[in-house]
């Protein structure tokens, strides 16, 4: 299975979401995309436009997710929102860990475990998004900090879990800089996940994402590498024309 997922993180107002729903749906649904084809493609808009995302998108073979939730299934936390909320939205996807959660938000990877397990305690696919800063990558450090995330991040998830969790590397040096990295760069990463996840008794089936300023023009050399099963889009997936690209290129790798 390969998967497309679009982080919309703090864009788009209810009606602007709906609109590029939309958008994206009256371009891609000739496309060959779903799970019995072998590629989810997912949208990540803010909580308050899911309800909007959920109405246009519920009969289409587009997915939606949320960007966050909160570990706990319920209480007195104003402002949070729960991942049994968020089941019942409809979401299939939830990505926990990302690295603007763990720096505007002091997330650590000891809450990022308990909000993954809770993610897929409701029945939705957590995506755990781990990757060095450029300072950590200089000092030889990659290494060190994908076993540290990989390895507390998932100290919850048991054997019957594996099929719910998706790892994308995210390196923070690539995030929103207009800078992907080289293609070699992603082949070694990735490739260190793997043997990362092998030690933690993970299936080979668990998919591994990149996400880091993909594009359209970038996309086809990130796909292509090894242990590379799809992307985390984030600027891109706001232009549907984009976005649409993307997904096709996606599609081809995996549907010819």
């Amino acid at each position: 299975m390969r998967w497309v997922v679009g982080n919309w993180k703090m864009h788009t107002t209810p009606s602007e979401a709906k609109q590029l729903a939309r958008q994206l749906w009256r371009l891609l649904k000739s496309a060959c995309i779903g799970p019995e084809v072998g590629l989810r493609v997912v949208v990540c808009p803010p909580f308050t436009s899911l309800e909007a995302v959920r109405r246009v998108l519920a009969r289409t073979r587009l997915e939606w997710g949320a960007q966050t939730c909160h570990e706990e299934v319920q209480g007195a936390y104003t402002g949070e929102i729960s991942a049994r909320m968020l089941s019942e939205l409809g979401c299939t996807l939830v990505l926990v860990g990302h690295s603007e959660r763990r720096r505007y938000a002091a997330e650590t990877d000891e809450r990022i475990a308990q909000k993954l397990f809770r993610v897929v305690e409701f029945g939705m696919h957590a995506v755990l998004c781990v990757g060095e800063t450029w300072h950590e990558r200089e000092r030889g450090q990659t290494v060190t900090v994908l076993e540290q995330q990989l390895e507390r991040g998932l100290a919850a998830v048991t054997q019957a879990l594996w099929p719910q969790v998706l790892i994308a590397y995210e390196p923070v040096w690539a995030i929103g800089t207009g800078v992907t990295a080289l293609p070699e760069q992603i082949a070694e990463a990735h490739t260190q996940i793997r043997q990362i996840l092998h030690r933690l008794g993970a299936p080979e089936s668990v998919p591994i994402l990149y996400g880091g300023s993909v594009s359209a023009a970038a996309v086809s050399n990130i796909i292509t590498q090894p242990e590379v099963h799809g992307v985390l889009v984030g600027g891109a997936s706001l232009r549907s024309g984009e976005f649409n690209a993307i997904v096709r290129t996606v599609a081809a790798h995996r549907c010819s």
